[in-house]
């Protein structure tokens, strides 16, 4: 596993702080709520402010950063992982939000707002999920402890005029990557220095307080201690060129005699890892290389009895196969894992997915449906029961479904985009505009989003209700442009 820094990587992290300055500047907020640059500045961001922020750094992410990854099983997994960790935290109602960038190196990373990324490559390197779970709790640590605020009032002078200079020039070339990676360069890093790489105090506090949620979660709490050692230990193979994750999180040997200390005191406890957090690593290791080496790999594991649960490696050979659309394999390699179904969303998302893609649409509609009835949070499998149901023509059962689901969470943007699909398929076309210029929105695209309801007034199978829905949603979202236009041009 390459653990070396990464150039592109550094440039993401300089973008994803230089969009910080973006939203503060352009963004929703009101530019009263902005932080005082001057000497005398006491104000602090609001959780108001971070929220927004943060919200505009992940839709920037998720439309502009190659390494974000698009995969609902995935984004579960690592939803629940976290959830399990919040619930047991000083803000147990908070709103966070968990993604993976797909990248090798040893990375996490938590933005304003409740935003934690994980790279891929921490999720292989973790041993156990205990250790995956050290670095999220360590991770909401910071977040549910304001650091990233706490950093900014601390290096203000500093650090928040570097961020708008960046930010200038970010704007200034938004389509235009390698533009926008000159202008982040120069400023970058001592950015870098400073803002990602939280003081001493900070790290403490975040490995005290992710300790104690680890261990409320009921995880092993050796689990942080022997993730950060073997870091550690990787660090001094590579001299200066020590793994990222250790450079924005500076490792101490006081910090890790405190974490070693700490899991020596506590009562011996045996936690096993769930089968979740092995069919997610089969998931990762199967879209890491051509389907076709992936499923060989898998095949020789298997033959060889080399891994760590046999369910998930069979798991990664059906859907290496999958990929590689051989059906009658994937068919044959999913055919031990029907008697699992139940145990996750992941195996019968992936059994409905190949019953599906081998034509037996109606076969895969009843395992959704019943995977469904025990797993209703996986939004993998909202998905792909609307997409099964997509297959089979059956649109105003999909949109039936959709409607019911955007009571639950109306802030799903994948979902208003799949409703929308289905107005289109029904033929009704201003529905059709409406729920696309929601998608937009939620994605922090406005400017469509408006286009859309433009579009939706000029067609004609809308009656005098749904006209006026949208004719009162457009004036909304066009106060909300003209405000951020304003606040654009007073923050300039």
């Amino acid at each position: 596993m390459r653990l070396l820094i990464s150039p592109r990587r550094n440039w993401f992290r300089g973008v994803v702080l230089a969009l910080a300055a973006c939203a503060s500047l352009a963004g929703r907020a009101q530019i009263d709520e902005l932080p005082d640059l001057g000497e005398s500045a006491q104000a602090e961001l609001s959780p108001q402010l971070e929220h927004r922020i943060g919200e505009s750094i992940m839709n920037e992410i998720r439309l502009r950063e190659p390494s974000y990854i698009d995969d609902p099983e995935i984004d579960d997994y690592l939803t629940h992982l976290g959830r399990r960790l919040v619930e047991t935290s000083a803000n147990p109602s908070g709103s966070f939000h968990f993604f993976a960038i797909r990248d090798d190196m040893v990375n996490a990373f938590a933005m304003f707002g409740g935003y934690i990324g994980v790279n891929t490559g921490t999720l292989l390197a973790a041993q156990t999920e205990s250790e995956l779970a050290g670095v999220l709790a360590h991770e909401i640590a910071h977040v549910t402890q304001n650091h990233m605020a706490r950093q900014i009032a601390k290096e203000k002078q500093n650090t928040i005029p570097s961020l708008i200079a960046m930010a200038i020039g970010v704007l200034a070339a938004r389509s235009n990557s390698s533009v926008a990676a000159g202008a982040v360069a120069s400023a970058q890093a001592g950015l870098i220095q400073a803002q990602l790489a939280y003081s001493r105090d900070f790290e403490r506090e975040a490995d005290r307080v992710g300790y104690q949620n680890l261990e409320k979660a009921g995880f092993d709490v050796r689990g942080m201690g022997d993730f950060f050692e073997r870091l550690r230990k990787v660090g001094h193979l590579y001299d200066n060129n020590a793994p990222v994750y250790l450079r924005s999180h500076p490792l101490t040997v006081e910090r890790l005699s405190d974490m070693q200390n700490r899991a020596q005191e506590a009562p011996y406890r045996q936690v096993v890892s769930s089968l979740d957090f092995f069919l997610v690593r089969a998931r990762l290791k199967a879209q890491s290389k051509p389907p076709r080496d992936a499923a060989a790999e898998f095949e020789r594991s298997l033959r060889e009895e080399k891994y760590a649960s046999e369910t998930a490696a069979r798991y990664g050979l059906a859907y290496a196969l999958l990929r590689a659309r051989d059906l009658p394999g994937a068919q044959r390699a999913s055919a031990p894992l029907s008697q699992s179904s139940d145990a996750s969303p992941m195996l019968a998302g992936l059994i409905a997915s190949i019953r599906e893609q081998s034509g037996d649409v109606r076969g895969a509609q009843e395992i959704y449906r019943q995977a469904l009835s025990r797993f209703p949070q996986a939004r993998s499998l909202v998905y792909g029961y609307a997409d099964s149901l997509h297959a089979a023509g059956a649109y105003r059962q999909a949109l039936a479904f959709l409607e019911e689901r955007l009571v639950r969470d109306s802030s799903d943007f994948k979902l208003h985009g799949l409703k929308a699909r289905t107005h289109a398929a029904l033929g009704q076309r201003t529905q059709q505009r409406r729920a696309q210029a929601e998608y937009y929105l939620l994605q922090g695209r406005l400017g469509a989003a408006i286009e859309q309801l433009e579009f939706a007034q000029n067609e004609k199978d809308g009656d005098f209700f749904e006209m006026s829905a949208v004719d009162a949603r457009l004036r909304e979202l066009r106060k909300l442009q003209r405000e951020e236009e304003q606040d654009g041009k007073k923050g300039g």
